[in-house]
Formats: C-alpha cells, sequence, structure tokens
C-alpha cells in the first residue's frame, strides 16, 4: 500500500516501483460525489492524469456502478494491478465502499503480491479502525443521489490505528486536522499524522513514513 496525505506525495517513484508488471489502475474518486457532475469529472480527470503520467493506464472507478453487486466488483478488479483513491469526503467514500462490496473484496485482493492499493487523505482514512474523529474535518450530513442517510463509522480496519493527513501542513484543512488529532488523544485512539508529501508504504510486513 502506498498511502499518501495529498496526491502522489514526494515519493512517487516508490509506488511505481510497488505496482508489478500489470500497470492497468482504477481511480475512485466518491469521494468527491457532493460535487456537480462537472466538477467531480474534473475532480476524477485530475487523478486520471496523474496516473498517466507514473506511466499507469487509468480509468475511472465508480464505485456507485457496482451498489449491491459485489461480485462483479470482484470479477472487475481482478484484471487491475493498482487502486487509487483520492481524497474528499471520507464519509461518503466508506459508504461507497461498503454498498459496493469494495472493502471485503479489498481485504482479499490485498493478499496478492501483485496488487497495490493506494491514494491519499480520504482515500486512506478508510482503512483505519473507525472514522470517529473525522467528523471534525469531514461534514456527516452530505447526501448525494444513491447514498443512504445512516453514517458509517467504522473503518475497514486494514490498519491498526487512525490518521490524521495535512497536519501541520499548508491545506485548507490543517487547521481543522489539529482538532482531529486532538480528538484522537482525548479518546484514546492510536494515530498517525502525515505531513503533505509525506507517505506511509506498507510491503507486506515491514510499514513505513516516507518524507
Amino acid at each position: 500500500m502506498y498511502l499518501s496525505s495529498y496526491r502522489l506525495g514526494n515519493h512517487p517513484e516508490l509506488l511505481q516501483a510497488m505496482v508489478g508488471t500489470n500497470k492497468k489502475a482504477l481511480v475512485i474518486a466518491n469521494a468527491m460525489d457532493f460535487l456537480d457532475q462537472d466538477a467531480r469529472q474534473r475532480a476524477a480527470d485530475r487523478e486520471i492524469t496523474d496516473m498517466q503520467s507514473l506511466g499507469f493506464k487509468p480509468e475511472e472507478l465508480d464505485l456507485r456502478d457496482y451498489f449491491g453487486k459485489q461480485h462483479e466488483l470482484a470479477a472487475k478488479l481482478n484484471d487491475y494491478g493498482l487502486v487509487w483513491a483520492r481524497g474528499g469526503n471520507g464519509f461518503l467514500l466508506r459508504q461507497a465502499m461498503e454498498r459496493s462490496g469494495f472493502d471485503k473484496v479489498l481485504l482479499r485482493r490485498l493478499t496478492d503480491d501483485n496488487f497495490t492499493y493506494a491514494g491519499y487523505s480520504a482515500g486512506i482514512v478508510v482503512l483505519t479502525p473507525t472514522l470517529e474523529g473525522i467528523e471534525l474535518v469531514d461534514p456527516v450530513d452530505a447526501r448525494p443521489h444513491g447514498y443512504e442517510s445512516q453514517v458509517i463509522w467504522r473503518g475497514i480496519g486494514v490498519l491498526d490505528y487512525c490518521i490524521a493527513p495535512h497536519f501541520k501542513s499548508d491545506h485548507p484543512e490543517s487547521e481543522a486536522i489539529n482538532d482531529v488529532v486532538e480528538y484522537f488523544d482525548q479518546h484514546g485512539l492510536p494515530y498517525k499524522t502525515l505531513h503533505d508529501g509525506e507517505a506511509i508504504v506498507v510491503r507486506g510486513t515491514k510499514e513505513e513514513i516516507v518524507s
């Protein structure tokens, strides 16, 4: 996994090296589903351009197309070596991942050495044990068409700690992230902070923060 605080981070070459011969990539932009269609498409296109700049062959994966279709989604993911999940609203992304079954498929795919999950901000926060505290930076009441009113607080649980991205960075959400860190401290939640440019790199059982 290549888990960046913001966009590609300072060492995108590490992501390139982690992905094997299968350069086909899926870009998930559902964290931006609160935007109007044109703005959302621009947000997705920017990520596709970033992936192309690294030599990948990307296309968008809209998880809304797979709500209630986990088996179809699993079959599609088998053909790709990389999934890149961009930032935005973590609660929207978490719900999209659960309703499509992506969360369950991901847990299986991560056992494959030829598959890499990567992303930033909301795209990495969803991997933690809980999204508690993230409401201080991401509104929980965003309800685009097709989404349910129920807030999913549990994370996918790939990681055993929470993440505070954009920590002490030149980012609009950086000040609010200080409140998130304070929440983690007050509630005894284990966490790691990431400055923009940093990324958590996980290879097998080895994990490190690169800056």
